[in-house]
């Protein structure tokens, strides 16, 4: 049982670092300085879906924790191995293992969720991989129909071989109240919220792209005919760093796009990458939650061919907040749309090594990015743009 007797003491867990989903996957990291109670398998159970964002379903979910009182640093969602094999299993386990050791952990709990078949073959590889590499598994949960099990405890009176029953009322439980951010019935009701939209608001956005299309057409007729084709080309992308510049300010001061036109021309600004680059630059921390809130509505109403940039941009403040579930999915609409997309596939490589959100640091400055482009030639800022 979670806080028993002998146990190094996880009563009271903090969240800090960046929490996983989706096979080795790294999700969500909540209000960093909030410390919630975690004194029984009742109240960890709890307090998963709330460091998810949404309820786990046939997942293995494992914690991390370092002292002081066993704060929670780092937390990896997996899919749950369906058929169970030992060899799955092990990878898994490895997996986990090296994300905790990596960032000089010695401790951790565990849930799986499913029934007995598949979840305990992973328990078995964890409960071995764990120790083997210096972390003690301090508990290790199975839930199914609103009862759990302990694999670690083996005390009647709080861990029965019949099982324990589960509040269904659990994850609106009042402790967690503060938090304040809703916990969604699954991952997939979390990748709803970056679907493309659909209906009259997915052909407003069609036409909107088109026309923003033309624009952009219309200005390279203009500038191929220049006789100074680098001045022309900066004009062209100083049109798009200031849309998209001004958009990121009108977000960070409460309010949101006005027309589908709007979202479309930087959709389609967004595809050079100096302005995508621009606009990474301008993610700073303290606008997190703006920043969510615009490159959603982009990701949302971006039309095929044009959602990697913001997707991507998505991902990176999401990770950033340390919401890893949501900067996987975001991820994945960017990779669906273009899967050798870079910015992409970087920040999925880091996110599934288990990088904590701190690690999330700008790449440069506006004023870098600037630079670093100046220096293009002609030819370079040609080939940029038509890409």
């Amino acid at each position: 049982m979670v806080g028993r007797s002998g146990a190094p003491d996880p009563s009271r867990m903090r969240q800090t670092c960046t929490a996983g989903d989706k096979n080795p996957q790294p999700s969500q990291i909540t209000h960093p300085d909030q410390i919630v109670r975690v004194d029984s398998p009742t109240a960890l159970l709890a307090v998963i879906p709330r460091l998810l964002g949404f309820i786990p379903q046939a997942s293995v979910v494992v914690i991390g924790t370092a002292p002081p009182r066993s704060r929670i640093r780092v937390t990896l969602r997996y899919d749950l191995p369906d058929p169970p094999g030992l060899g799955v299993a092990a990878d898994l386990a490895a997996h986990a293992a090296d994300v905790i050791r990596s960032q000089e952990l010695d401790a951790a709990v565990a849930v799986g969720y499913g029934p007995e078949a598949l979840v305990t073959p992973v328990a078995d590889a964890i409960r071995e991989a764990l120790p083997r590499a210096g972390i003690e598994v301090q508990e290790f949960l199975r839930v199914q129909d609103l009862r759990y099990w302990s694999y670690v405890c083996r005390n009647e009176a709080c861990c029965p071989a019949a099982g324990a029953p589960v509040d269904p009322d659990l994850h609106s439980a009042p402790a967690l109240a503060d938090f304040g951010i809703p916990v969604l019935a699954d991952r997939t009701a979390l990748a709803a919220c970056v679907a493309p939209v659909g209906g009259s608001a997915a052909e407003s956005m069609r036409q909107a792209t088109r026309r923003a299309e033309q624009h952009v057409a219309h200005l390279l007729t203009k500038v191929r005919k220049s006789a100074r084709l680098g001045a022309a080309r900066q004009m062209i992308a100083a049109e798009g760093l200031a849309a998209v510049g001004a958009m990121i300010t009108r977000y960070r001061g409460g309010a949101g796009f006005i027309t589908d036109d709007e979202i479309a021309r930087i959709t389609v600004a967004l595809r050079d990458l100096r302005i995508r680059d621009d606009a990474w630059a301008r993610m700073d921390p303290a606008h997190t939650e703006a920043h969510q809130r615009l490159w959603t509505d982009v990701v949302r109403r971006a039309q095929p061919g044009y959602v990697p940039a913001p997707a991507a941009l998505l991902a990176f403040v999401a990770w950033q907040s340390g919401h890893g579930a949501l900067a996987n999915v975001a991820l994945d609409r960017a990779l669906a749309d273009d899967p050798r997309y870079s910015m992409a596939l970087l920040l999925r490589q880091v996110i599934t090594a288990g990088a904590p959100p701190h690690l999330a640091r700008l790449p440069m400055t506006p004023e870098e990015v600037a630079a670093s482009y100046d220096g293009l030639d002609v030819d370079d800022q040609d080939q940029e743009m038509d890409d």
